[in-house]
């Protein structure tokens, strides 16, 4: 196995943890970075395990649901009314299974995966990613293949 990684910097997320006792339960921001690791069992024909160049698809996809977004769980007790303030375009609501930077973690895998592989006819699959909270507080989800 080979792997690459590739990292997307300074994306303003903010998120919540709606049953922590203490500041966190505030919806509060971050500056986050993920890096994302592929891995293969073979090169390409440039001799790489995935083109950088090619991963367009990753950053758009980042500007779209994560930039300047608001991560909460989807079972937050608040989601009507955040849903009220997206509604009302006061925030821009990404709602999953858990919003503390291991479940965004794991999230993020669960969703770029299977593009990754689809798009390189399953050569290419993330083995990992790495989530900063700012520059102090960081998770990795990993898969298991």
């Amino acid at each position: 196995m080979i792997t690459c990684s590739k990292t997307y910097r300074d994306i303003p997320l903010s998120h919540r943890q709606p049953n922590h006792t203490g500041r966190c339960s505030r919806l509060h921001g971050h500056s986050w970075s993920i890096t994302l690791t592929f891995e293969s069992k073979e090169l390409d024909d440039n001799g790489f395990v995935i083109d950088f160049g090619d991963l367009h698809f990753i950053e758009d996809w980042i500007d779209e649901h994560l930039d300047h977004a608001t991560a909460v769980w989807e079972n937050d007790p608040k989601l009507v009314k955040l849903n009220e303030l997206e509604n009302e375009g006061l925030i821009k609501l990404l709602a999953v299974p858990n919003a503390s930077c291991e479940g965004i973690a794991r999230y993020l895998h669960k969703t770029f995966d299977p593009i990754v592989r689809k798009r390189t006819d399953e050569r290419v699959w993330i083995r990992s990613v790495y989530l900063q909270e700012d520059s102090k507080n960081s998770a990795t989800y990993q898969s298991s293949d």
